[in-house]
């Protein structure tokens, strides 16, 4: 019997924190943060990194692992998540993953696909023309190229646009080809679901989170980030909320423009998150608060059935 997993995920500000921290709670539980974002050292506010009283409430892991300039891959997340995983079981408690990126939950879930290796000279080649030409251009191109993978990539999330043109580019065959020919068996059984709610309320609770980071003192963790050296080019300085961060102090972005954007660009995130979601075949949807009762009994049966429990 494979040992089973819960999986939550679901889009930006949907709540999924509050939640997993009552499953948490109430199911002696730990939490494994699948945020591409939140694995970096400083980058708390912007992140919305859960804070120190969620921190006791459970133990957390994969939070501040690694430094900005350093990357971290959904290869280094499986690497981390299985640790954390096996340390979770082994002491009796039950592992839950929660975030927003969608293939790392997707990969916990099915395993990772054998992709091709790099390309230097071809990243190298990409790397140039997307300073010079900027992103759309490459988006667009990317979209004509592999039009399933495009859809589920920001053009501001360097590493992921060049990396899938440097695929195709290669070898002649889509990204999205390689992950729908996996056949790696997860060590796990698990259970995915997705947190929503009605799409105008996200919408405002979304433009509330960011005026609550701004008001929080994002800009200014923005601002030490750079002073302590951390590269506007960095990975995680490309995420939404940094970006527009660094273009205010950099480019003399207006900051009214700029919060604007922040919003803007997250809302548009949290859609690309529903879709991704929307294609996971086991994925189970659930709406809150609404149906918070039924998600917890529907874990609790989860949990009993693949542990022996009943």
């Amino acid at each position: 019997m494979k040992p089973p997993v819960l999986l939550i995920g679901g889009p930006t500000a949907v709540g999924k924190t509050s939640v997993a921290l009552q499953l948490a709670e109430c199911m002696d539980g730990e939490i494994i943060c699948a945020d591409s974002l939140t694995v970096y050292r400083g980058f708390t506010i912007g992140s919305a990194k859960p804070n120190a009283e969620e921190q006791a409430r459970a133990p957390h892991h994969l939070l501040d692992i690694r430094n900005p300039e350093q990357p971290f891959s959904v290869s280094d997340f499986l690497d981390e998540a299985h640790r954390a995983i096996r340390d979770i079981q082994q002491r009796g408690k039950k592992a839950i993953v929660v975030g927003g990126t969608g293939l790392y939950l997707r990969a916990l879930a099915t395993g990772l696909c054998e992709a091709p290796g790099r390309h230097d000279e071809i990243r190298e080649t990409l790397q140039k023309r997307y300073i010079q030409e900027g992103a759309e251009v490459l988006h667009k191109e990317l979209s004509a190229l592999d039009p399933i993978l495009a859809p589920q990539i920001h053009p501001h999330h360097t590493q992921r646009l060049i990396r899938a043109l440097e695929v195709v580019l290669a070898t002649g065959k889509p990204l999205s080809s390689y992950h729908r020919e996996q056949q790696h068996a997860a060590p796990y059984t698990t259970m995915l679901v997705c947190l929503t709610r009605p799409r105008q309320e996200l919408y405002a609770r979304i433009n509330q989170r960011v005026e609550q980071m701004v008001a929080c003192g994002l800009l200014d963790e923005v601002r030490r980030l750079l002073e302590d050296g951390v590269s506007p080019h960095a990975k995680p300085m490309q995420t939404i909320g940094y970006c527009e961060c660094c273009q205010h102090l950099l480019a003399g972005t207006p900051w009214d423009v700029t919060v604007q954007k922040i919003q803007q660009h997250t809302r548009q995130f949290a859609k690309r998150q529903l879709t991704w979601f929307r294609r996971e075949q086991d994925c189970q949807w659930f709406f809150v608060p609404d149906d918070e009762e039924r998600l917890h009994t529907e874990v609790v049966t989860f949990f009993k059935q693949n542990s022996g429990e009943g």
